[in-house]
């Protein structure tokens, strides 16, 4: 057993499962039945715990994953070996390939995704993709227009950090751990929601084994996505849907997104900000029932 399996051994609750595809040991875990499958892809820093008040709601009507998306929660952390860039796992693309290969490993033809932050962002790459995999996405403040989706360092830059890599990747370790909690409690409308308990657990298993490492590749391998460009080819049933007070992805970027997809529709959470499947679950899953309904 290496490190990092060990990790998966203590960390994971009665029910975690896990799964290989596409280079990585996914952590899962499943509720309900159904031909029907939701698959919830979480955002950045966070885990699949993002969405442990929606799954019992959800899971009435369908068989639904969460699964700890690439560098999160107790999901493996490879690294490249050599001269390798590492993007061949991290990339966004690679994302998007790795979705579509868990649908299918999961024993489903096709998947309802539903994506929040980042991971709404490759939730709608995987539709552009893979759609015969799509049944339908419900993208919760997905970076598209802003963010992760349009964020690139310039060549020259990435030469440098990867030649002085290892500088470069304990300087982001010794940033990140630092500005965590701050960071996370900002996707909150109200903070004093977010238990320090909860924030703790998001922390301890993001900063898991190489977790530094594993983020630099990420980094490295990010690039400017151009999502806008292929809205116009989407034709997915689509929900887009935006916390109130959204300070990560303001709620008129949501609302943009909604108007370039065809058929779109769109939703906004009162009384809630980046995360609102966290802050105001039963409100989340009021706002995407009627959705769901007509496609599962």
């Amino acid at each position: 057993m290496d490190t990092f399996e060990s990790y998966q051994t203590q960390l994971a609750d009665p029910d975690s499962q896990f799964i290989e595809v596409n280079g990585f040991r996914l952590h899962y875990k499943r509720r309900g039945s159904g031909q029907t499958l939701i698959l919830l892809l979480h955002g950045s820093f966070l885990s699949l715990k993002s969405w442990s008040g929606v799954m019992a709601p959800l899971a009435e009507q369908a068989t639904v994953v969460a699964f700890d998306r690439p560098v999160c929660g107790l999901t493996s952390r490879p690294l490249p070996s050599g001269k390798e860039s590492g993007a061949s796992l991290y990339s966004a693309a690679a994302q998007g390939e790795l979705i579509a290969a868990l649908i299918v490993a999961l024993g489903f033809e096709r998947a309802i995704l539903i994506g929040s932050s980042t991971g709404g962002t490759i939730a709608l790459m995987t539709a552009l993709s893979h759609p015969e995999r799509v049944q339908g996405l419900i993208l919760v403040d997905a970076m598209v227009y802003s963010g992760y989706a349009t964020s690139e360092v310039p060549g020259p830059v990435l030469a440098m950090m990867r030649t002085l890599k290892p500088a470069f990747t304990g300087l982001m370790g010794v940033m990140i751990d630092r500005l965590y909690a701050k960071a996370i409690r900002k996707f909150w409308y109200v903070q004093e929601r977010l238990s320090e308990a909860s924030l703790a657990e998001f922390k301890r298993d993001f900063m898991l084994g190489p977790w530094d490492k594993a983020f630099m590749e990420l980094f490295l391998a990010t690039r400017r996505l151009n999502l806008d460009a292929r809205l116009d080819a989407l034709d997915v049933p689509t929900l887009v849907v935006t916390g109130e007070h959204d300070r990560a992805v303001k709620p008129e970027e949501s609302e943009r997104l909604a108007q370039a997809i065809a058929g779109a529709e769109f939703r906004v959470i009162a009384d809630a900000g980046h995360l609102p499947q966290e802050e105001r679950p039963e409100a989340f899953i009021a706002a995407i029932e009627d959705f769901l309904a007509r496609i599962v």
